[in-house]
């Protein structure tokens, strides 16, 4: 997984204007575009648009119809949102599924994720939502009112932000659902989605999707939940089992691909360049170590990080290069590990081909081993005789390398993963009561006003004294609270306990039968109306 040393930001998907509303929102808005022209109060200036006061009080009269118009529409199809809950999804593609090329164009940068967060919330079925985009992965999480209408919408999104026809994105994309959204999630900061085992940068990037949903307010409590649940997953895997063993990272990845490829007599004395100083650039050169080497070259923008690296990592000759002179350094180098946030490829096959060949001894080839996503070296370099180019779908040769030992680790992490998500899902289901505890004690209390209202007004203003009142009152609302005393603790569950769980979800069906509560449908009509008027904002 990518640190963000390499941001998509050629190719990573642009947030400069919200997602077009559907449904009616655009409605109401192409209403609102066409009664001041029709009124004749419209003028423009460059692309700017005004209208006088008459115009604008109409297109707000027409505006709230339409919105009043559309909540209604949504209220009559309550009854269809009600035959499914809530759904949590992940719509999204990996180097599992997808090539390089697609994934750098869905990409999107750390900084752009609450303006991504924001677009999706906008859309008609989505509550809730969360990005999480890495070198290996672009994946949305969100919190669906429909399923259909809510996976739709979002791959409608994707489409339209990366430019690709969703009928291409479909054909890389997968679709996961509540439990087993949850359990890819867990997988994924465990390290056992990635392209190698228990790799631990992919557990600090979920960290990064918590800490900028806070930071932005963007988060909902399903979502925020479910990530913070699977940090603990991701902790808990690789503290109780052995699965940061070995190559766990993008970085070592690469070193061994790259000394797989050398000749073994000579791996140890090939010249070794790294472009880009950052986080990634950083573990190359500490892997570097591990693997024996004794100097490597780093090109960099400015020498102060390289300095800060020398200082901290003692172990190595590090050579400092100004980027100037980048291609002086790829001519000396027999392997060139590229590791920046460049938006254009550093390397292309005209760059390459102009580069001394190397030694004989070092198989006369150049590996140009490219760790970044957008891509630092463009793919037709390996159309020269004398060079050769590996990215990060490239690595999948190292995982290769220890399948039976990661299948049994693997194994031993999806337990831990199973544990925690009953935890979630515990929580989740525990949460439906809440809804039951508020209307029934809402329910009992307009009863309790009103006969209490009764009570004074027989009993009469003349007689009745503060202190009667007070008393009658307090009555009142004791007889209600012993009342609802045992019906409510019946409906409250820390979902530690499926049995216990259970039986508190059967009782607030029969309160809602009883009562005729109608809570489920209230909280439908709640939310459809929370975005509607979201939408027309």
């Amino acid at each position: 997984m990518m640190a963000s040393t390499a941001p998509a930001a050629s190719t990573a998907v642009a947030f400069g204007a919200a997602a077009t509303p559907r449904g009616p929102a655009s409605a109401s808005a192409a209403l609102c575009a066409r009664v001041p022209a029709a009124a004749g109060g419209m003028r423009r200036s460059g692309v700017a648009v005004r209208c006088d006061a008459g115009a604008d009080a109409q297109v707000r009269a027409v505006a709230k119809a339409a919105s009043v118009a559309a909540l209604e529409q949504f209220k009559i199809s309550a009854d269809r949102y009600m035959k499914e809950r809530s759904s949590i999804a992940v719509i999204g593609l990996s180097v599992h599924t997808a090539p390089v090329e697609m994934r750098e164009k869905l990409a999107v940068a750390e900084e752009l994720w609450p303006r991504a967060i924001q677009e999706l919330t906008s859309l008609n079925h989505i509550e809730e939502a969360a990005v999480l985009s890495t070198c290996n992965r672009m994946e949305i999480y969100v919190v669906a009112l429909s399923w259909n209408r809510g996976i739709r919408e979002v791959v409608d999104w994707m489409s339209k932000k990366s430019g690709i026809p969703a009928s291409e994105l479909r054909e890389h994309l997968f679709m996961l659902r509540d439990s087993d959204a949850t359990r890819h999630l867990f997988e994924v900061s465990a390290g056992l989605d990635s392209l190698v085992l228990g790799e631990g940068q992919i557990l600090a990037q979920v960290k990064q999707v918590v800490r900028s949903g806070q930071n932005s307010g963007g988060l909902g409590k399903n979502i925020d939940r479910m990530f913070k649940d699977a940090i603990t997953a991701g902790k808990r895997v690789r503290s109780e089992t052995n699965i940061s063993s070995g190559a766990v990272s993008v970085s070592s990845a690469a070193v061994e691909l790259a000394l797989m490829k050398l000749r073994k007599s000579e791996a140890l004395s090939a010249r070794m360049l790294l472009i880009g100083a950052g986080k990634m650039g950083k573990l190359v050169i500490k892997h570097l170590i591990a693997k024996g080497c004794k100097k490597v070259v780093v090109v960099n923008r400015s020498a102060q990080r390289v300095d800060a690296i020398r200082e901290e990592i003692k172990a190595i000759e590090i050579v400092y290069r100004p980027l100037s002179e980048m291609y002086e350094a790829a001519a000396e180098a027999d392997v060139v590990f590229t590791s920046t946030a460049s938006e254009t490829p550093l390397f292309t096959k005209e760059h390459a081909d102009a580069l001394p060949t190397v030694s004989d001894a070092m198989g006369g080839v150049r590996l140009f081993v490219d760790i970044s996503v957008p891509r630092n070296v463009s793919a037709c370099v390996s159309e020269i005789g004398s060079a050769r180019v590996y990215n990060v779908d490239d690595l999948k040769e190292v995982v290769e390398a220890n399948k039976e030992d990661r299948l049994r680790k693997a194994m031993e992490a999806q337990t831990i993963i199973t544990e925690e998500l009953k935890r979630f899902e515990a929580w989740r289901d525990s949460l439906e009561t809440v809804p039951t505890i508020k209307k029934l004690r809402s329910y009992a209390d307009r009863i309790r006003a009103s006969e209490l209202e009764k009570c004074l007004q027989k009993i009469g203003d003349d007689v009745l004294t503060k202190k009667m009142r007070r008393a009658i009152e307090e009555l009142s609302t004791g007889i209600v609270n012993k009342l609802l005393h045992g019906p409510l603790q019946h409906l409250r569950c820390d979902g530690s306990n499926s049995r216990t769980l259970d039986e508190t979800l059967e009782n607030m069906h029969a309160l809602n039968r009883m009562f005729s509560l109608d809570t489920e449908k209230a909280i439908i009509e709640q939310k459809i109306k929370a975005k509607v008027e979201k939408t027309q904002n």
